[in-house]
């Protein structure tokens, strides 16, 4: 990869390998999208004198679909490289559209369309397994044979930095006592890695190669309310102790900048269908980072996920479901084997009963109000670079007085 003109870029995980995109804006201006190029914000639409860019929102340039996004982003590599042939002519036309990020307020990139949560890490579902059915087998039967998911709340999905109110549901008080009404006491995270789907499909017809479909990813935090969740979640499934709130990240890598961090996937046994058998590797060598109150306590593993993004996305729609623009998926929480891999407290601290001690001397089982969780995560780039994904951060606030 080249390297650019703008200063400080190429030492930056947010140099031209990378180039995610997001939504931004000065005071007193309306929000549009920008391209993240080490700490700058390229303007588009006056850059590139397109005014799909001058939206509230990345949906009109990813309805475009997969030609216009690889077309886009090699024109704003080569106008941002310093080595390019006529780089002083770019240079002078697109330095006034560059803004400091520090300068800019970041909004939701996308207006989400349907949102769905799977549950593809195997460590992290026989884990839970084992918590709640020690005498049993920790994977249900179908865990092997499909990407298990369900079908969220795209409303309250939001974006980084958005404050996070706990919630309030039913929950159980105590073995053999009545459900009582109150604030959750397990509130929990989540650490996913989204994707985000640019061109849709007509209802009645599966999706095609995944390239074609999912124009980029970002992290995901799918905040769990565990207490409210297992009272409620039978038979059938995550209902109120997962709607309340999922932060994402302020921009959105494309599935491009991740060519080197392409990876077969994890081994399968028994063999899926074939509907649900890879043709091409998309598993990813992503590498997550949980900090809690600015504290790393976890760096969950992404390329040992069981079910890979293109297999999620052939099952989400064998049935028929359209795509829309805009939609989401996201892996569900991501996990290895050891505590400091793990991906949500309730793994970490076992249901609460080995607490995290933290290096100030606290110790937390779940989330306390106040708490800050901060998610984020690394990819290899081209030539030994490093990419960085945008962080997904939230801060809990006190429930709602009744």
């Amino acid at each position: 990869m080249t390297s650019s003109w703008v200063p400080g870029a190429d030492a930056s995980p947010y140099g031209l390998a990378n180039l995610p995109y997001g939504v931004f804006s000065l005071p007193g201006e309306a929000p549009r999208v920008g391209v993240r190029i080490g700490d700058h914000v390229l303007d588009l639409a006056p850059a590139l004198h397109d005014e799909v860019f001058a939206a509230a929102s990345l949906n009109g340039f990813l309805a475009r679909g997969r030609t216009a996004w690889s077309d886009t982003r090699r024109l704003v590599q080569r106008l941002l490289s310093a080595r390019a042939t006529e780089a002083a002519a770019n240079r002078a036309a697109i330095e006034p559209h560059l803004i400091p990020l520090r300068q800019v307020r970041l909004h939701p990139p996308i207006e989400v369309g349907d949102y769905v949560d799977f549950y593809c890490s195997l460590e992290h579902a026989t884990n839970l397994g084992r918590m709640f059915r020690p005498d049993g087998e920790p994977l249900l039967p179908n865990w092997r044979h499909l990407p298990v998911g369900y079908h969220g709340r795209s409303g309250t999905v939001v974006v980084s930095g958005t404050p996070i109110t706990r919630p309030r549901g039913q929950r159980l008080p105590g073995p053999g006592r009545p459900p009582v009404l109150g604030p959750s006491v397990k509130l929990d995270i989540e650490a996913e890695l989204g994707f985000v789907v640019g061109t849709p499909t007509r209802l009645g017809e599966p999706a095609g190669d995944f390239a074609d479909h999912v124009f980029g990813v970002t992290l995901v935090n799918d905040w769990s309310a565990r207490d409210i969740q297992s009272w409620e979640y039978v038979p059938l499934g995550p209902f109120l102790g997962k709607s309340f709130a999922t932060s994402i990240a302020a921009w959105i890598t494309p599935l491009e900048a991740l060519q080197h961090a392409r990876v077969p996937g994890r081994a399968q046994d028994p063999e899926p269908l074939d509907y649900l058998r890879r043709r091409e590797p998309w598993g990813l060598d992503i590498t997550l980072r949980v900090e809690l109150n600015g504290e790393p306590i976890s760096t969950p593993p992404y390329r040992e996920m069981y079910w890979t993004p293109d297999q999620m996305l052939a099952h989400m729609t064998v049935n028929g479901a359209s795509l829309r623009t805009g939609d989401l998926f996201a892996s569900g929480t991501v996990s290895g084997t050891e505590p400091g891999r793990r991906g949500s407290l309730i793994e970490i601290t076992w249901n609460g009963t080995e607490p995290l001690k933290l290096s100030d001397g606290q110790t937390r089982t779940f989330l306390e109000d106040g708490d800050t969780v901060t998610l984020t995560a690394t990819a290899p780039g081209p030539d030994g670079s490093v990419i960085a994904l945008a962080e997904a951060t939230g801060t809990i606030q006190p429930a709602q007085p009744s």
